[in-house]
């Protein structure tokens, strides 16, 4: 069982990276703990900037350290960084089009046991409808190591949303990773799955069980919500006769909203939507949230099998 948590993938590939590029620059708003950015304050202290819990702050000095030339990644809870500081990520992030990378830690149900202060369940939204920002569910830790080296590279605006624990492995250290491009880890003529983030490895478990009784399934990490990849999503639905998207996330403006409306515009299918609910939701770990609402292997199970059939 993994036990590497995506922000730790973070924290290792930004320490490596480091080593021989001091323009990198660490920004945290009292979360290095919990961010699991210790190691790199520690390793680089000049390169590493503590804001304190002043999520606003973060998203402005990250800015402004990016307008002189740095590369910035702004570490902090999903659910803070998406709400207080919304309006400096859509000016000083988004509109400005600067080098930084907002790293949304503990995304989605992750400190399930908190509620709703401390839930993101609203993030995909938001980000997704700012102009430029990209947005990044990565499913594990090896997808976690090529996207952080692969944001590295590039210096545009982008949101990425990791969970606090371990998430199963799905992929290996040679995984073919391509930025923007969905990895098609099933594929079939019956239901197509669609998933991003915390939700891929039960959605993969669910699509061998499924496949065992007798389906024709298929199944997308679609990692990266905001730009969709359309061409491969587009070419895996049109060979299905239904699509079923999961994500940690509010039923609108997210993963199966814009899936949806990829779909309908171009080439019409049933599209059923597993998410979280519009509503208050139960206290409790994680992993016991997601079988609550039907968002664990057994529930993607049961509700592909009831949209087949009906």
């Amino acid at each position: 069982m993994n036990k590497i948590t995506n922000r730790q993938v973070i924290c290792d590939t930004l320490l490596e990276a480091a080593k021989t590029d001091r323009d990198i620059v660490v920004v945290c708003s009292d979360s290095r703990g919990s961010a699991s950015l210790s190691a790199f304050a520690e390793a680089f202290p000049e390169q590493f900037v503590e804001m304190g819990i002043a999520e606003q702050n973060l998203v402005t000095v990250s800015a402004g350290l990016a307008s002189c030339g740095k590369k910035v990644f702004a570490a902090s809870p999903a659910c803070f960084l998406s709400t207080r500081s919304y309006e400096q990520a859509k000016v000083d992030v988004a509109y400005s089009k600067t080098n930084v990378t907002l790293i949304g830690i503990s995304g989605g149900v992750s400190y399930g046991a908190l509620g709703m202060t401390h839930h993101s369940c609203q993030d995909i939204a938001a980000f997704a409808a700012l102009p430029d920002m990209r947005v990044y569910l990565p499913s594990d830790r090896f997808q976690t190591a090529k996207l952080t080296k692969a944001l590295l590279r590039d210096s545009l605006p982008a949101y990425v949303r990791v969970s606090r624990s371990a998430t199963e492995d799905v992929y290996g250290e040679n995984m073919e990773f391509t930025l923007n491009k969905a990895n098609v880890l099933m594929e079939g003529d019956d239901i197509l799955l669609v998933a991003c983030g915390e939700m891929v490895p039960g959605a993969y478990r669910a699509g061998k069980i499924l496949q065992e009784r007798g389906y024709s399934v298929g199944l997308l990490d679609m990692y990266c919500v905001k730009p969709m990849d359309q061409e491969t999503l587009l070419s895996a639905a049109g060979r299905a006769k239904l699509v079923v998207t999961v994500e940690e996330h509010s039923p609108f403006g997210g993963l199966g909203s814009i899936t949806a409306q990829v779909i309908s515009a171009h080439c019409p299918r049933k599209v059923v939507n597993l998410a979280l609910p519009d509503g208050h939701l139960v206290g409790g770990k994680n992993t016991e949230i997601f079988a609550h609402y039907g968002l664990d292997a057994e529930g993607i199970v049961r509700a592909c099998q009831e949209a087949f059939e009906q």
